[in-house]
């Protein structure tokens, strides 16, 4: 998972640059990243895993002269990449995964090519990308030739002395978003970026289009195409939310969520509704809007220093986060019949152990669990995040029912089934609460407000964009062995 950023002003442009790469920080922990081009190619990349962008940044920025520049916030590779090409020198930064990297790499190698970005064993996705762009006859034709020879998704942008080129992924997975402030013009992942530096939103880019932009403005270089199929988990968990994407506004979705929850609870009655911090506080306020309980915070967040405990790539960091940032507040816990509104349930062992313990330990009468999406049944293919179907508790609770894992899933994904109501229960006892009921996939496609073809749901039901007859049976195979 990345946040990418870039900007072409007719003045210098290092400190938007700066501010609007750092507007993404809570999309990567690993690294950050900008290059900026004025006379030659300026280029820095820190790691950021233990201090924030803007610290890493700070001085960096004030010396890269330029008018034209791109940036990245990373949860695994180190990026901007500088490739000095067949086609010219340019940087590039991604956001996505690449099913296909290893195989993409071989032939690159065997045809006399060389990878110097080797991390963790792993090749670079940034230069992998700047390497198959480099193949094409020109930038555009690069770009093209790259989205039909990879396998997951991928966004981009790239600098060179012309200008930024920007191309949001073959299906439209993941966001790219442009925006004018009078001569400047900006592409983001995340339009929170935007107001704070005065830009407006101008275009949200279709799937597999190509724009370019340079001291003159935005020029469409390719169409989008027909099929869109955006992360519904962007709306969820992942995005911030002050951000639209394809013009709907993350918070507002949340809300919806909340109340969607809220009102299949008709047979509860508590004393307060809360949200994990951060991303479940709006699922909570929905919830409390329309079950008329209050919204109290039990569980605060001690926000300086600790990010987001989903995106490190170690589990031990990813506890350590958790069990840290969440701090309890006894005198609001103690004695009382509390709702826990979540983002999601992905592995759950972070939600069992730093924040259910924590409200039982301080007195909690009752604990009410509620995910704001259905249970996640396959690892994502299209971003980082969970990369097995081991990690994720509904596969622990179905392997624990069955005695193995199994190859169709079916009926534990569909919620009217007698086993997804024991998978359910399973979870709810393994979690220690009082009740569990996850959000529907229709109910959370209503709140999304797209119809459902336009989303990504593959997390949840194992359908890949684009591929309307996907085999549940054959994606759980190959869930199995990523």
């Amino acid at each position: 998972m990345s946040g990418i950023f870039g900007v072409v002003s007719k003045d210098d442009c290092a400190e938007i640059l700066f501010y609007g790469t750092d507007y993404h920080s809570h999309l990567g922990t690993e690294y950050g990243g900008m290059a900026v081009f004025g006379k030659q190619f300026s280029r820095q990349i820190h790691n950021i895993s233990q201090s924030q962008f803007k610290s890493k940044f700070f001085d960096d920025y004030k010396h890269m002269k330029g008018n034209k520049g791109i940036g990245a916030i990373s949860a695994s590779d180190e990026q901007p990449i500088y490739l000095n090409s067949r086609l010219g020198p340019f940087c590039v930064v991604t956001n996505g995964f690449i099913e296909n990297s290893e195989e993409l790499m071989s032939q690159l190698l065997k045809k006399g090519d060389s990878f110097s970005e080797v991390s963790r064993d792993k090749v670079n996705t940034s230069e992998l990308v700047a390497k198959l762009i480099s193949q094409g006859d020109d930038i555009i034709d690069g770009i093209e030739k790259m989205f039909t020879m990879i396998k997951g998704s991928c966004s981009l942008l790239l600098l060179n002395s012309e200008g930024v080129y920007a191309a949001r992924d073959r299906y439209g997975y993941t966001p790219l978003i442009a925006g004018r402030r009078q001569d400047t013009w900006a592409v983001t992942s995340e339009t929170s970026a935007f107001p704070n530096s005065e830009f407006e939103t101008v275009k949200y880019l279709g799937p597999g289009e190509i724009i370019f932009i340079n001291e003159s403005g935005m020029t469409e270089k390719k169409a989008a195409g027909k099929t869109n199929q955006i992360c519904a988990f962007l709306w969820i968990y992942t995005g911030f939310p002050a951000s639209n994407y394809e013009g709907i506004n993350v918070e507002i979705v949340r809300e919806m969520c909340g109340r969607c929850l809220a009102k299949h609870d008709k047979d509860i009655d508590v004393d307060v509704v809360s949200g994990v911090p951060d991303s479940g506080i709006a699922h909570a306020i929905g919830y409390a809007m329309e079950s008329k309980k209050p919204y109290r915070r039990p569980l605060v967040k001690y926000t300086p220093g600790y990010g987001r405990s989903y995106t490190p790539p170690s589990q031990k960091t990813r506890d350590l986060i958790a069990k840290m940032k969440l701090v309890p507040i006894k005198d609001i816990i103690k004695g009382n019949r509390i709702v826990v509104c979540e983002d999601s349930i992905v592995r759950g062992t972070q939600l069992k152990n730093f924040a259910i313990k924590k409200l039982w330990d301080c007195g909690a009468k009752e604990i009410h669990v509620r995910p704001a999406c259905p249970p996640l049944m396959f690892p994502c293919r299209f971003n980082l995040s969970t990369r097995t179907i081991h990690e994720l508790a509904a596969r622990l609770a179905i392997r624990s029912l069955e005695g193995q894992d199994l190859e169709d899933v079916l009926e534990y994904v569909d919620h009217t089934t007698n086993k997804y109501k024991k998978m359910v229960d399973w979870i709810c006892r393994d979690l220690g609460v009082t009740t569990l009921r996850y959000q529907t996939i229709d109910d959370m496609v209503k709140a999304i407000g797209l119809p459902k073809d336009k989303l990504c749901l593959y997390c949840w039901t194992g359908q890949c964009p684009a591929s309307k007859d996907s085999d549940i049976k054959k994606e759980t195979k190959r869930a199995c062995v990523v």
